[in-house]
């Protein structure tokens, strides 16, 4: 009796456990589904008062209740100069910021396209993008494409820098150039100027265990490489010329818009800091993006803007999955 017991308390706890994992998994996926159902569309931050409100915590603990009211009216003062100026047609220049978060496949490119869109609509030649960069490559045609919605602001006459504070590698870097200015953190990792093709190959496996393997293209140069078949010569010597192909696109890119960069000395593939980037005269400046907009509010109006795209189950699931392989 007291072995049945026992047997039915373990069955209870595996239904127990099974019943919660399925529930657990419900939940998340109709989070996931919440998070998802947020509607498309632009959204746009005044910096400078958010700025503004940051320091004045601050200064209110240091300077005191009496002297920060003080500074308050002088502000006001001040706001109200703007205004008249503004009215009279004399207004400040303005800095758009733009943040890329680049992924493997640059999704974010899709984002970028809308707020490119909307700024061009409004910024003129007084005014200035400024792209916060992330982004240590992928795929080259989804880089391709983001790259080239940067280069619609040049085309425009509109200024555009490009401010690096961790990494713009390979397809970052290749976003990174079009730029009329980079200003990069002194351990921001750039360059890795190259093209690269993995893959692993399991034919060997697949004749031990006896499994063929069939694959049937019109085309001589339909699939090169593959991962199941046996891989020929040729195929190979195929995919390194297609390789070599991509990379000469990639130095012609950096031709192009940063002459004045020797693009052999540096299409090496190899990545280097800030201060060994900007001897290479791959960027322009030493500074943080903190620091350059800090700066920058003095005497222009910034105004972050960002376009919120939603995603599907299926973009938000390999999103969270290449996170996890990524860290």
């Amino acid at each position: 009796m007291a072995e049945l017991a026992a047997h039915y308390a373990l069955f209870v706890a595996e239904l127990i456990t099974v019943v919660g994992l399925l529930l657990l998994a419900a939940v998340l996926l109709v989070g996931i589904s919440r998070r998802g159902a947020q509607l498309d569309g632009l959204e746009v931050q005044h910096l400078n008062r958010q700025l503004e409100e940051h320091a004045d915590v601050l200064r209110r603990a240091v300077h005191g209740k009496d002297r920060f009211k003080k500074l308050l009216k002088g502000r006001a003062k001040e706001r109200k100069k703007e205004k008249k100026a503004a009215a009279e047609g004399d207004e400040r220049s303005r800095v758009f910021v733009l943040d890329f978060k680049g992924d493997l496949r640059a999704s974010a490119a899709q984002s970028l396209r809308h707020e490119v869109s909307a700024v061009l609509a409004v910024a003129t030649e007084r005014d200035l993008v400024f792209v916060r960069l992330e982004n240590s490559g992928g795929t080259v045609h989804d880089h391709g494409f983001a790259a080239s919605q940067l280069a619609r602001i040049k085309k425009q006459g509109i200024p555009l820098y490009v401010a690096v504070d961790k990494v713009a590698a390979s397809g970052g870097y290749l976003m990174a150039c079009v730029a009329d200015r980079i200003i990069a953190a002194p351990f921001a990792i750039i360059g890795s100027i190259g093209v690269l093709a993995q893959l692993p190959n399991f034919n060997r496996l697949l004749e031990s265990k006896g499994i063929e393997f069939e694959q049937i293209s019109a085309g001589r140069y339909k699939r090169t490489l593959t991962m199941f078949g046996k891989n020929t010569e040729e195929g190979r010597e195929k995919l390194k010329e297609e390789l070599a192909e991509v990379h000469e696109l990639f130095k012609r890119q950096i031709t192009e818009h940063r002459p004045q960069v020797d693009v052999e000395a540096v299409a090496t593939g190899e990545h280097w800091y800030g201060a060994k980037a900007l001897e290479l005269k791959l960027i322009d400046e030493i500074a943080s993006s903190d620091d350059w907009l800090l700066a920058a509010a003095r005497d222009r109006d910034i105004y972050k803007v960002t376009y919120k795209r939603r995603r599907n189950l299926s973009e938000r699931v390999l999103g969270g999955v290449e996170s996890v392989l990524s860290r």
